[in-house]
């Protein structure tokens, strides 16, 4: 096939009508929250926040995640806040962080008057890896925070191993990998505490916003609890007052309704989710100028959006105009993942957190070096050579064929025969 036939150079579209859209909130969500509301006005109380909706959700994701403690709150960013918070780390220590990832997802580090440390990815992944992390391990480190991108696990198992051995505590930031697993074992399990984001967009959410943090430690979960609700002395002998200054972050009872919906759909919504991905990976296998990555081994994806190596040296194109031709051809597709790069935004690079201060950085009591960068090769080769699809779970084996087409149509055109 000559490339005149691409859509984007006027042939006809392999699909032209819309992708399904993903249809996660449905009749039982409203039937659940219809409730809460007819109790409300039946007894003249509103709803509030850790109620009997936010008790049971709570329980039930602890059950989920097969045993220990989890406290909602109000965002993926404040789980990852709570998290470090409740960890009650030295001021000024260092705390390393996996270099893609949200904003959210390295913010709340220097909001805590912690320094983050920057970690490369491993070789062709998004995720950072033990090797990584522990190049940068010094007497400042404090913590690892280590997230899951697009529900591709990272190497947790190896990063816990190496935090082990130097009494380091692990925050998994699972934000994009619900119900994924390594060897069998539900991803945020691992660490010593795991952060999950239940927005609108993620796989299982809780209304527009809202968040999870979890854990196994009992003593942590009371932390926890405290560094999520102003300090309330939760877990605490009776007669104590607010134990620490902190922010309002919780959840409430009417997102909580949604979230205990939602979560018993989660399973289901991994499955097809990880069904379509690797009908589309199966689909591509022959194609020179792109592929599915592998996982590493042992490890069960859930696949937030789906990652494709795009190899350019078998291409007549460069990445971006291979992607304008998927796009033409109607796949969702993202050319670039560089926005997932927080160290690279102006607020990193201005030190922009507290005012004009340059704090936590600037402070007398930081050890370290305040103008440290981190080049990361790994991560900018890894968004140089990949692209992104967005797949979900509504998608059917028409939607894998036509995505399967428009790949393979774009491989025929614009590979090197």
């Amino acid at each position: 096939m000559d490339s005149s036939q691409l859509a984007v150079n006027g042939g006809p579209k392999v699909r032209s009508k819309p992708w399904p859209e993903r249809g996660l909130i449905g009749a039982e969500e409203k039937a659940a929250v219809d409730a809460m509301f007819d109790q409300a006005i039946a007894s003249g109380s509103a709803f509030g926040y850790n109620g009997s909706e936010e008790e049971a959700y709570c329980r039930e994701f602890s059950e989920f995640m097969g045993g220990g403690y989890t406290d909602a709150v109000n965002s993926g960013t404040t789980a990852i806040y709570v998290a470090l918070k409740a960890l009650n780390l030295p001021p000024f220590s260092e705390v390393i962080v996996g270099a893609v990832t949200d904003p959210g997802g390295m913010m709340p580090i220097p909001l805590l008057n912690l320094i983050p440390i920057v970690a490369d990815t491993a070789p062709d992944s998004y995720n950072t890896g033990p090797e990584q992390v522990e190049a940068l391990i010094s007497p400042l480190t404090s913590a690892i925070v280590a997230a899951h991108i697009a529900g591709e696990p990272a190497d947790i198992a190896g990063i816990v191993a190496v935090a082990k051995k130097r009494g380091l505590p692990v925050v998994e930031d699972c934000a994009q990998s619900h119900c994924a697993r390594l060897n069998g074992r539900m991803i945020g399990t691992f660490g010593d505490v795991s952060a999950f984001s239940t927005m609108f967009g993620k796989h299982h959410c809780s209304g527009g916003q809202g968040g999870l943090v979890f854990t196994r430690d009992e003593s942590l979960s009371w932390a926890i609890r405290r560094a999520s609700d102003r300090g309330k002395p939760f877990g605490l002998p009776s007669g104590s007052t607010n134990s620490e200054a902190s922010l309002n972050l919780n959840l409430n009872d009417l997102a909580a309704c949604i979230g205990r919906i939602q979560l018993k759909k989660l399973p289901g919504i991994a499955e097809r989710r990880l069904a379509v991905a690797r009908g589309i990976a199966e689909g591509i296998k022959e194609c020179q100028t792109v592929a599915v990555p592998e996982p590493i081994p042992g490890a069960e994806p859930s696949y937030w959006f789906l990652r494709v190596h795009f190899y350019a040296q078998k291409a007549a194109c460069d990445k971006d105009a291979f992607c304008q031709a998927l796009a033409a051809e109607g796949l969702p597709v993202g050319t670039s993942y560089r926005g997932a790069l927080p160290h690279l935004m102006d607020w990193f690079a201005n030190r922009r957190v507290f005012g004009e201060s340059g704090y936590p950085w600037a402070s007398l009591d930081y050890r370290g070096d305040p103008n440290r960068r981190f080049p990361c090769p790994n991560a900018n080769a890894v968004m140089d050579a990949c692209f992104n699809l967005y797949p979900h779970e509504s998608w059917g084996q028409e939607e894998i064929a036509d995505a399967v087409a428009i790949l393979r149509k774009a491989d025929e055109a614009l590979g090197k025969r």
